[in-house]
């Protein structure tokens, strides 16, 4: 191992691509929430209102989860307290 910072850059850039993979998965939950509600919908046309308001709800929940993953990328590529840590280790 040449150099302990740029191992400690290296592994924060793959956690990061590994937190954007959220927002992939995010869009196919979301997907599948609208399908399943459509379908819902479909079946029972007189429980529209209640299954159209629970759908958006799903959605809030599984949307927040991919800025979660968006922002855990972001801290670990700009303000990654690691990096900090180990610069003030080495000197």
């Amino acid at each position: 191992m040449q150099d302990p910072l740029a191992f400690v850059i290296a592994i924060a850039h793959i956690a990061a691509a590994l937190a954007l993979l959220n927002g992939v998965t995010t869009t196919f939950g979301q997907a599948k929430i609208c399908s399943q509600a459509i379908e819902s919908m479909a079946r029972q046309p007189e429980a529209a209102d209640s299954i159209r308001s629970t759908m958006f709800v799903g959605l809030a929940m599984a949307e927040t989860s991919g800025i979660y993953g968006l922002l855990i990328a972001i801290v670990m590529l700009f303000a990654n307290p690691l990096v900090n840590t180990m610069i003030s280790h080495l000197g």
